[in-house]
């Protein structure tokens, strides 16, 4: 997923695209546990998705707060 396509969702679609992506990040974690992993950068993806909309979430934060001042 590319910054691009975040910014265009919604905050509802973002939220739940971030649960989505924090179970997938878990999922992987049970797989190296368990020694079945098929794609090792799987983790890393989803690190880098996760704070890509965390950043998107805070930016529309402060965009809120800018406005209302």
């Amino acid at each position: 997923m590319n910054a691009r396509e975040l910014r265009e969702m919604s905050e509802e679609a973002l939220a739940e695209t971030l649960r989505d992506r924090g179970k997938a990040l878990n999922n992987f974690r049970v797989q190296m546990a368990t020694g079945s992993v098929d794609n090792v950068r799987a983790a890393r993806n989803a690190r880098r998705d996760i704070g890509r909309i965390n950043t998107i979430l805070r930016e529309r934060e402060l965009e809120a707060t800018k406005g209302k001042k």
